[in-house]
Order: C-alpha cells, then structure tokens, then sequence
C-alpha cells in the first residue's frame, strides 16, 4: 500500500522532518519560502495531506480550487485564524492544530516581554550597545516593579493560566482576567485569580494587561482605542496571542499620547510588517513571534501534526481535530 502524500508548507524542526520523510511520502519546502496563493492550491490538489503553519494564509481563495485531492490540513501551531474554518470544511477537509504542547513556552515569553518592557530591558541594551552608558547613577532608567502588581488577563485557557501561575507564585501579583468561557473552580486554584464580567473591568484594574484569546472575526480589534482609554496612565500591555486582536494604529496613538506606558509584543496586525511608529519606540519591546521558538517545543508541535495525520490515515479521529 503507498504511503499518503504530504506537501509540508515551511522548514520544520529537523527530527520531525526526518519522521514525516519515514512516514509518508513527503514533500518538504528546502529553502523555506513563504508558499503563493497558487503554490497552496497546487499543493491541496497534488497531495492527501497539507501541512500549513500559522504563516500560511488557507483562506477561501485557496481553499476555493477545482479538484482537490488533500483530506487533512495538519496546521503546525495551536492558532487557527489563518485558516477559513468554514471554507475547509466546505471543501471536505479536516483540519487539526498543536494545542498544550506549547503551553508553557508561550508563557514564558509572556513573562519576559512583561518583564523587559517593565524594567527597560530592551532600551538598556540598545544605550549600552551604543556605547552611550557612562555608569551608574540614581536617576538612571528607572523602570517599573513588577512584584505585587496587577496583571489582567484577557481570556483564561492553558497559556493565561500558565502566565498566572508564575505572576502570582513568582512576583506575587494579584490576577484578575475575563473570558466568556471562564476555566473551572479547579483550574484557578492557588493563582489568586478573580473573574470579571467584563474586558472593561479588567483594563481599570490592571497594571499590565496580557492577551491570550483566539484571533479571528470575534476578537479583531478587540483592543482599540476605547480600551486604551479604561486602561491606567501606567499600565503596559502584553501581546503573545494574535496580531489582529489589537488595533495597532489605535495603539500608536495611545502610546504617543501616553495613555499608557508601553508594550511588549510578539506578534502585529498584519505581520511581518511592523507599524513604524512601534519601531520608533523605547517604550516597546518587540519580538518577531517567538513564543513558542523553542528546540523543545517546535519539536513537540510537529510530532503532534504527526500524530494527528497518521491518526486520520489510520481511520481514527485526530485528537486535535477543529473541523
């Protein structure tokens, strides 16, 4: 019996690659290029299985070609927004992504853009790099305490309970968070946590303000010019979930105008454009999506696209099956 034919859309963690060479016949992308509009429609239709990444725009224009052969989408990341949920299904393909696996990577570096934002990290380096540093003194870059602050949440899934558990347990900060589908009485224990009704609720409170709810149509631009507004003078906001959450030209303004104190992102709006009044900044801190850029962790994400595809061709139901 041949093996599936699968068409990988980016460079993966070596070991993976080498699993999914033994496993299926495979299709790797060697010089890592970002995949046209016409690439992944050739791809749908030249393979039985597509792995995309987070990158890979699978909107209704790809998924809209004639003769399609692929039956899976096995999506490298637990972010789904960039691909048409709807569309696929329509299309007659299960699509799947890597939750849990990358947990507490992405919480980690929700942490330390908090952190580096905060204490100034960032521009420290840059005015020590520069050659610019002429020693110690009293006055100089002075940031802001993190321990026993007030961290906001919005949405409380695997990450932002991750992030609380070392807000509360490492620096002693109160948590206060919003989600419509709030976790269970069990999955809040021990991190000082308390729900409010509303996002509103949370940007009045919070010292720091972190973002882990899904992207898409129901949370784009979620954060404007209005929550800036609620949110104190003082405060920071913290993005490691989807670009599109923020309205990043409302966030240029409120940064400007200094209704807050800064912002430590890793993914934008529309990346990998960053908007040029963030680059201009001392006050952000940004990374080039790095939340879950580890060894460790993109190995596990892949194996865990390995698994949900061999599942699938096996005749079993992906665990992490979205359509």
């Amino acid at each position: 019996m041949s093996k599936p034919r699968v068409i990988v859309t980016r460079r993966w963690h070596p070991e993976v690659e080498a699993v999914l060479t033994e496993k299926f016949d495979t299709q790797l992308n060697p010089d890592d290029h970002s995949m046209s509009v016409e690439e992944l429609q050739d791809a749908l239709r030249k393979a039985d299985a597509v792995l995309p990444t987070v990158c890979d725009k699978v909107n209704a224009e790809v998924l809209g070609t004639d003769n399609i052969r692929a039956k899976i989408l096995g999506s490298n990341g637990v972010g789904f927004n960039h691909i048409d949920l709807e569309a696929a299904k329509a299309a007659g393909l299960t699509v799947t992504n890597t939750p849990e696996v990358l947990t507490d990577c992405t919480a980690d570096l929700a942490l330390t853009l908090l952190l580096m934002v905060a204490r100034r990290a960032g521009e420290g380096e840059r005015h020590l790099r520069n050659g610019e540093w002429t020693g110690w003194r009293p006055t100089h870059m002075m940031g802001t305490s993190v321990s026993g602050k007030t961290l906001g949440l919005i949405g409380m899934g695997r990450i932002a309970r991750a992030v609380a558990a070392r807000a509360a347990n490492g620096f002693n900060m109160k948590i206060v968070f919003h989600d419509p589908f709030p976790p269970m009485a069990e999955d809040l224990a021990g991190l000082n946590a308390t729900q409010c009704d509303s996002p509103q609720e949370v940007f009045e409170q919070s010292d720091f303000v972190s973002l882990h709810c899904p992207g898409g149509k129901d949370t784009y631009h979620l954060i404007g010019a209005e929550a800036f507004s609620a949110m104190k003078s003082g405060a920071f906001l913290i993005n490691t979930a989807r670009g599109d959450v923020v309205d990043e030209a409302a966030l240029v303004a409120a940064l400007q105008a200094g209704e807050i104190a800064g912002a430590g992102l890793d993914v934008f709006e529309k990346e990998p454009a960053v908007s040029e009044g963030l680059l201009k900044m001392e006050n952000v801190v940004l990374l080039p999506h790095l939340g879950s850029a580890t060894q460790e962790t993109r190995k596990a994400m892949g194996m865990r696209v390995v698994e949900n595809v061999e599942a699938f061709f096996n005749g079993e139901t992906p665990r992490d099956k979205l359509v």
